[in-house]
């Protein structure tokens, strides 16, 4: 832990509690999760040993993620769960025992305080910031459960226009490990008039146990996807309020189809009970 830096007074602020919570109708069929909504760092951990300026790059949280998630919410009648701490602190998009959890280095940018990260610090973070927001995820799954239409879950993400050097050619991509169920349709809506290049399991891989997706739809047999939309489209108003509708319009258009809200098998650690696949 690290005190202030005051070379470096500009940190972001944020309401307290490492969770924000938006309502929504519990039954509605959808769930929606920003796991690097925030680049929020506690008073007492300074900017990590970093420039403040660091972070305000995709290594502290994801740009323009948390305003799509909200806005989405807004417009499906969602219930939705978004993180209020950077993920420099902690990344709760990996699982608890993941050496990425706290990364020391991230594109190219050394964490001083990471460095020396000690297993007490390390259980802090998970107590203080990691496990109140996924147990406000499994509490929000369970409330739609006694609502009486278990949700799928989506994710939403955004990635860097480039990437060491080189452009990536994707506007969106859906992530996903071995549920297809909302995946699959999702690409294929989000494609259908032809001006998207849609990435599958593009620009990352949706293949990595531990992560939010796997510990709450893998494991508890929920559909889910994460969408992961290019920065640099949703990084001012208009470019969110234009990703909102195109994806309110897809996810719209999936609703209520057989089979998206069931739970396709209960308790097990994988798939391999699950009922038909589209």
């Amino acid at each position: 832990m690290l005190e202030s830096d005051s070379a470096s007074p500009a940190l972001p602020t944020a309401e307290s509690g490492p969770v924000e919570l938006i309502g929504g109708r519990a039954d509605c069929g959808w769930l929606l999760v920003c796991d690097h909504a925030s680049n929020f760092m506690p008073p007492e951990y300074g900017a990590l040993g970093l420039d403040s300026a660091q972070l305000e790059r995709h290594i502290a949280y994801d740009i323009g993620a948390a305003a799509l998630t909200r806005c989405l919410a807004a417009r499906l009648g969602a219930p939705a769960v978004l993180s209020r701490f950077s993920r420099l602190l902690i990344d709760p998009n990996r699982g608890p025992d993941d050496p990425t959890l706290i990364m020391r280095l991230s594109d190219g940018a050394v964490v001083p305080g990471n460095a020396r990260l000690d297993e007490s610090e390390r259980r802090r973070r998970i107590e203080r910031f990691y496990a109140p927001y996924d147990g406000a995820i499994a509490t929000a799954i369970e409330r739609a459960i006694s609502a009486g239409n278990p949700p799928a879950i989506v994710s939403i993400h955004s990635f860097t226009p480039h990437w060491r050097g080189t452009a990536r050619p994707w506007q969106v991509g859906i992530l996903w490990d071995e549920d297809p169920w909302l995946a699959r349709p999702l690409i294929a809506q989000l494609g259908r008039e032809g001006d998207l290049t849609v990435g599958d399991n593009e620009p990352y891989s949706g293949k990595l146990e531990g992560d939010t997706m796997y510990r709450h739809g893998t494991r508890r047999g929920l559909a889910h996807a994460l969408i992961e939309v290019r920065q640099d489209l949703i990084s001012a108003p208009d470019g969110i309020a234009e990703w909102c509708e195109r994806l309110g319009d897809a996810l719209n258009a999936l609703a209520g189809t057989p089979g998206l809200n069931d739970i396709r098998h209960y308790g097990s650690a994988t798939c391999a009970n699950r009922r038909d696949e589209p």
